[in-house]
């Protein structure tokens, strides 16, 4: 409690510093001291007034599908929440079967439209808005989007409904006010108070397309699907998840990506990203330094599939993407989410480096089918101790594997460097530090060139005919 009144403090002597009057106005403020302190309250409340007609309940009972699933979905508020905001919130439910479970939503147009979590009506059987006039009214789903955790729903009213204004994520600057609003643990229309702590957050494991806002107002389960607003009282943020173990720790997703989603929602019922064909990456340093490349130097192509746009383009296994549309690409992620906002069918530049050497390719992109795209597994460490075979038509099918050329592992001996190097039994090894390896005898020759401690990249297949590059470290003499 004393390091929250210190923090309060601290602000609100900064705010009497900076909203103190010139010297003429002296009179003023020892008449009002607190003159600062009202002009700030004021435009809180401003805020909150002018907004909270727009902020609704959104409560659903489950489907009976959802039923059977009661432990998964619990496991999942558990992970986003945390356990103790867990037991607290479904301690007492009634039975499974009678209960609903409740979130935020926000009207964000006249004619009824409302944004929300997707995670707040997924495996709804029905779901019930209730307005800040007390008034309910059956929702209808529009179209929802897992990929980013947004889902649009719309009611019917006889009148026009009050609208929260939709402002500009993209201007947002660390250290801005931000005010959210929601109803946490069923407590309507609450309202709590921060900054802006961090913007851009990504690999946080709640949705496949990542850009979240960071902030400190407090953000507690019935919050998602709330807004997160700025001072002039315009939607930047649809609140989300909260860090479960710490404190001041909660997560809104841009507006500027809901505008996108929920337009395309709206007009068609779903999304329509653009598409690759590509299994990708992060460029470690290991593999950095294997392919002689800067680290987050761009993304890693592991595999390009077949009949793919990349294909079609030219992309190949091992190029690094440095570039897509004139912008770096230093991350999965941010790639991810460039490639999925861009329109199929538009020609993109692609900038690459292959073989250390930049070359520029045009890609014209596909629609990104039901499955998301593939991500290679982060690869691990250190050198080999392998047992090895010819490649077969029999171990192919053995293994589940598409590759024609290559050796197989037997074996991987426990403790050994290959076992260190994440390598396993079934994988077919395709190239060594970017030599082909046909043969049992080209593996051997490849490896004896690695010195001792040096990684080099090693390009595999998994079962299933999934592509991935490794790091494999020369073994220490003894």
């Amino acid at each position: 409690m004393g390091a929250v009144l210190t923090r309060w403090s601290v602000l609100l002597l900064a705010a009497l510093l900076l909203a103190a009057p010139p010297h003429d106005a002296g009179a003023q403020q020892a008449s009002d001291p607190k003159a600062p302190l009202r002009a700030m309250e004021e435009a809180f409340v401003s805020v909150v007034e002018h907004v909270m007609p727009a902020v609704v309940n959104v409560s659903t009972t489950p489907t009976k599908e959802a039923t059977s699933e009661e432990p998964q979905t619990e496991e999942r508020f558990r992970e986003f929440f945390g356990p103790e905001f867990f037991e607290r919130f479904f301690r007492g439910r009634p039975p499974r079967e009678h209960a609903r479970s409740s979130g935020s939503g926000v009207i964000v147009d006249a004619a009824g439209y409302i944004l929300t979590n997707n995670h707040v009506i997924e495996n709804a059987a029905t779901i019930e808005v209730r307005l800040s006039d007390q008034r309910k009214f059956a929702a209808k789903l529009v179209g929802r989007d897992p990929k980013t955790d947004l889902a649009v729903l719309k009611i019917e009213a006889p009148n026009p409904l009050p609208v929260a204004a939709l402002g500009d994520s993209d201007r947002l600057k660390i250290g801005q006010w931000a005010i959210a609003i929601g109803n946490p643990f069923g407590l309507d229309r609450t309202v709590t108070l921060g900054i802006i702590s961090a913007t851009g957050r990504m690999r946080l494991g709640v949705s496949q397309f990542e850009n979240f806002i960071q902030t400190d107002a407090s953000i507690n389960p019935g919050n998602s699907g709330g807004p997160l607003l700025n001072l002039d009282g315009k939607v930047i943020g649809i609140n989300t998840a909260i860090v479960a173990t710490g404190q001041g720790i909660g997560f809104s997703i841009p507006v500027n990506m809901a505008k996108d989603v929920m337009a395309q929602l709206i007009k068609g019922g779903r999304v329509v990203r653009g598409w690759l064909g590509i299994v990708i990456q992060d460029l470690s340093d290991e593999l950095a330094a294997g392919f002689g490349v800067a680290p987050r130097t761009g993304v890693l192509v592991a595999d390009v599939m077949k009949d793919s746009p990349a294909e079609a383009a030219g992309l190949r296994a091992g190029d690094i993407i440095v570039e897509f549309g004139g912008r770096v690409t230093p991350e999965v992620p941010e790639l991810q989410r460039r490639v999925a906002a861009t329109p199929p069918g538009q020609p993109i530049p692609l900038t690459i480096l292959r073989d250390k050497k930049q070359d520029r390719l045009t890609v014209k992109l596909g629609e990104m089918p039901g499955e998301e795209t593939l991500v290679a597994a982060a690869p691990a460490r250190d050198g080999w101790g392998l047992r090895v075979a010819a490649l077969t038509a029999e171990l192919a099918q053995r293994y589940d594997l598409t590759a024609r050329e290559g050796v197989v592992v037997m074996d991987v001996a426990p403790g050994s460097p290959g076992e260190r190097a994440g390598i396993r039994p079934g994988d077919a090894i395709l190239e060594v530090d970017r030599r082909p390896v046909k043969s049992v005898e080209a593996f051997q020759q490849a490896l004896a060139q690695v010195k001792p401690g040096e990684g080099v990249p090693v390009y595999l297949q998994r079962g299933g005919g999934r592509n991935e590059y490794i790091v494999l470290k020369g073994p220490e003499p003894k």
